[in-house]
């Protein structure tokens, strides 16, 4: 029979079951089919097709019906039964330092401190005489063999001997401690009277000699004298950045603290269409600058084709868990009086989130040690109180990293609405050894509680810190649903009653994520008008026994219905 133009047009309305109306002639540009198709949407958590006109969803449905909006320049994308799901969404990492970690010496897979300082000096043969050698991702709960310790670190002495003409610095995985040797301690000044710095430690050997152990801000005494990287140098990084989350699947990304020169140099690049990536950048606290700079400036979204949003800022409370730099309101288990950092002083953080309230501006700040988390919450309702006027904005502050929480602050989380960005890795990378910092009974009641969390109603935005984890979202899930190491370990997870389920897992790397950054409406899940944005993977992830979530692959990566990782032409 003839199709009359009334007759398509309310073909077209019936296309999906919410009668959207498209336009009578409109056909899609790509078309998804026959795979398992993951939308996050409640009311239709799976389609069978999907039609994508330009950068947006076109249309969900059934198959039959998305085919009806096949025109003669129509691309069709068969799944062959592969799994596509809302573009994924890495929820707190670091763009520019993945990409220079690359350009790095990767001490990430060293079994001791003797393999790792030969990969130091294997470069420093190869690097003029004077010039800084910089390793990081070294572990040392994670070796097999232990060497000397002071304060549960090894000391530079090893290090010096092997490299003695190079100024050296060893990043521990975390970021939060480091090692330097000899060379570098005398370019930095660092000696036996030298001061403590506020918020971290010149860790001392027990004759009150500097071991070259570096904790928290005491890094700032030496990073200030390495050589600034040139322009090519950080865009070589950045795009190094990119091509690794194009091809881990990854969609959107929640940059944790940039820089004024990084912010500009992101909007450089984004004007020539160079980032791609839904780039979501909070901005760094420390500068003061910049920050009354957007303030005045006002909250930037969805710039350059929605590939860059500023909006948000980034604090530190405390440190890190590894480090013994995690602010805690009891003593650490292993460490009888140390109690962790507090590394921004709170009336300057209590400063900067009125300010930032008041702009409008989102906070998220670093705190993992319950002291740290109590005093945030604590900053986070004064501000409510005292700074909100007839009615409460629409804030949506962050917790980033949360992995400890005194009990009685659980709840609080969700009343206040604040958002935890929580990397389940880190739960799988940590767990071994966090006992012996925390002890069973706040390990069992406060730290990595995601289930707790969950149903006392507060959003888990998930992610990787990358590069302190690798950047593979699937291990994240895989830590979300197993509560189990990598390896595998233990049979059953650590505190299995903790474990997200899989459908809350897939929702804290897209929905929640995008709402944790204002774009709920745009991105997150499969639903019509929303940007294509579609991560597909080699196998089902939600079905597939939990032994083999690891082994899954991106086979495509979309972003704005464009195609920037595929594996079939994968180098």
């Amino acid at each position: 029979m003839k199709l009359t133009p009334l007759f398509l047009f309310f073909l077209l309305i019936s296309v999906n079951s919410k009668a959207q109306t498209i336009e009578v002639g409109t056909f899609a540009d790509q078309i998804y089919f026959n795979g398992e198709i993951y939308t996050m949407d409640d009311n239709r958590p799976m389609v069978e097709a999907v039609a994508v006109k330009a950068d947006s969803i076109l249309s969900v449905g059934s198959k039959e019906g998305i085919m009806k909006l096949k025109g003669d320049k129509t691309q069709l994308f068969d799944l062959k039964g592969k799994t596509m799901v809302p573009g994924l969404i890495e929820g707190h990492a670091h763009l520019f330092s993945i990409g220079n970690e690359l350009l790095a010496v990767d001490l990430g897979g060293t079994k001791s401190y003797e393999e790792a300082i030969k990969k130091v000096a294997e470069k420093a043969k190869s690097t003029p005489k004077g010039e800084w050698v910089i390793a990081t991702g070294w572990h040392h709960d994670k070796w097999i063999t232990q060497p000397t310790l002071i304060n549960g670190y090894p000391t530079n002495k090893l290090l010096s001997a092997a490299v003695p003409d190079h100024p050296v610095i060893l990043v521990h995985a975390s970021g939060h401690i480091i090692i330097i040797n000899h060379k570098a301690m005398d370019i930095a000044g660092i000696n036996s009277k030298t001061p403590q710095p506020d918020g971290g430690e010149i860790v001392l050997d027990l004759n009150g000699e500097p071991t070259g152990i570096l904790n928290e801000t005491a890094g700032d005494l030496v990073y200030k004298y390495l050589p600034e990287p040139t322009k090519e140098n950080v865009k070589e990084a950045i795009i190094l950045s990119l091509e690794e989350c194009f091809k881990n699947g990854i969609t959107g990304f929640h940059d944790a603290g940039s820089g004024g020169y990084m912010v500009n140099l992101y909007e450089e690049m984004a004007s020539q269409n160079l980032i791609k990536l839904r780039l979501y950048v909070m901005l760094r606290g420390t500068q003061p600058e910049l920050l009354e700079y957007c303030f005045k400036k006002g909250i930037q979204e969805n710039l350059y084709d929605n590939q860059l949003t500023i909006r948000s800022i980034k604090l530190m409370a405390d440190g890190a868990l590894g480090s013994r730099g995690a602010w805690l309101l009891e003593e650490y288990t292993d460490a009888p009086g140390e109690h962790g950092h507090n590394v921004t002083p709170l009336e300057d953080i209590n400063k900067i989130v009125n300010n930032a309230y008041k702009n409008g501006f989102q906070v998220g700040i670093h705190a993992i040690g319950d002291r740290a988390t109590r005093e945030v919450l604590d900053i986070y309702e004064s501000t409510f109180k005292t700074e909100s006027t007839n009615s409460s904005k629409d804030a949506r502050f962050r917790i980033e990293h949360a992995q400890h929480f005194d009990p009685a602050d659980i709840l609080r989380v969700a009343e206040l609405d604040v958002i935890l960005a929580m990397q389940a890795i880190h739960m799988s990378s940590d767990r071994p050894w966090a006992i012996d910092r925390l002890g069973e009974k706040r390990i069992t009641e406060g730290a990595y509680i995601w289930q707790t969390l969950l149903k006392s109603g507060a959003k888990i935005v998930n992610g990787t810190d990358a590069p302190v984890e690798p950047l593979n979202p699937m291990a994240g899930f895989y830590a979300s649903v197993s509560r189990k190491t990598l390896e595998g370990m233990p049979d059953g997870g650590y505190e299995p009653l903790q474990k997200m389920t899989r459908n809350q897992a897939l929702r804290s790397y897209t929905l929640d994520a995008a709402y944790a950054a204002f774009q709920e409406n745009d991105k997150g899940s499969i639903e019509v008008g929303k940007w294509a944005d579609f991560t597909i993977l080699d196998r089902n992830i939600m079905t597939i026994p939990e032994n083999q979530i690891l082994e899954t692959k991106v086979v495509m990566t979309i972003i704005g219905g464009e195609i920037v990782f595929d594996d079939k032409k994968a180098d």
